[in-house]
């Protein structure tokens, strides 16, 4: 998914994407549903078998995802979800600060009615999932939420650096957060679309800071690594066998 789409589309239309292309969604949106967990051991012989493809396609796949840092890559041992430590946390969270600024900026001078229309309905959809205890979905569509307000912005390499500090922010809260429900809080992302299609920049630039701030002040620097199994994390794909 190199182009400005979100992966909730692109889930909608895998069956004409490139295997490769498909692997790597599944395991993006696992990873940002946080059922691949800091530390996960990406097994290339499982996940051939889990997405019926060869190992060759699973290594692109897994290279790609290693460029936007959320998979390691380790030689002879094969690939890991990346485990951010307390200080690489502290980093991403000040690289996102200074990226979400600068979103929301071309955000607010850039946004159409269309895309505006468009991010009431995940943040509803994302309610929806919280109310019914989807907290998994709701964490993806929560991290949906900000991949669209970056392609907003009309910035591509903002978009594409974005994709990587949002994943890596739902492995830092995966692996940190004290709180088991869901990091955005919705009326934060209602209030920010607010300011955004007011054209209130000042407004909508606090607004992203306090957003952020808040998912910071959940995290709990001493939390631990879990990991999973990969053929529990992609039942899914393997049910439709």
């Amino acid at each position: 998914m190199s182009d400005l789409s979100s992966s909730v589309e692109a889930e909608g239309k895998s069956g004409s994407m490139p295997q490769d292309d498909k692997v790597y969604a599944h395991i993006f949106d696992a990873i940002l549903e946080r059922r691949l967990p800091p530390g996960t051991k990406l097994n290339e012989e499982a996940l051939g078998d889990i997405f019926s493809v060869s190992r060759t396609i699973i290594r692109r796949a897994l290279l790609r995802l290693s460029h936007e840092q959320v998979v390691v890559i380790r030689p002879n041992r094969g690939a890991v979800v990346a485990s951010p430590s307390v200080e690489e946390a502290k980093q991403v969270f000040i690289a996102r600060h200074t990226l979400e600024d600068a979103i929301t900026k071309l955000a607010v001078i850039n946004a159409t009615s269309k895309q505006i229309n468009h991010l009431r309905k995940l943040i509803v959809a994302e309610n929806v999932a919280t109310k019914q205890g989807d907290l998994g979905k709701a964490i993806r569509l929560s991290g949906e939420f900000h991949l669209k307000l970056a392609e907003m912005s009309g910035n591509a390499p903002l978009f594409n650096f974005q994709r990587s500090l949002v994943s890596l922010s739902s492995l830092i809260i995966a692996q940190y957060e004290v709180a088991t429900s869901t990091h955005c809080v919705l009326d934060e992302h209602s209030g920010l679309l607010d300011a955004i299609e007011a054209k209130d920049t000042e407004q909508a630039c606090l607004l992203m800071r306090e957003h952020l701030e808040h998912i910071e002040s959940k995290l709990n620097l001493d939390g631990e690594t879990v990991s999973s199994d990969l053929h529990v994390v992609f039942s899914n794909v393997l049910s439709k066998k």
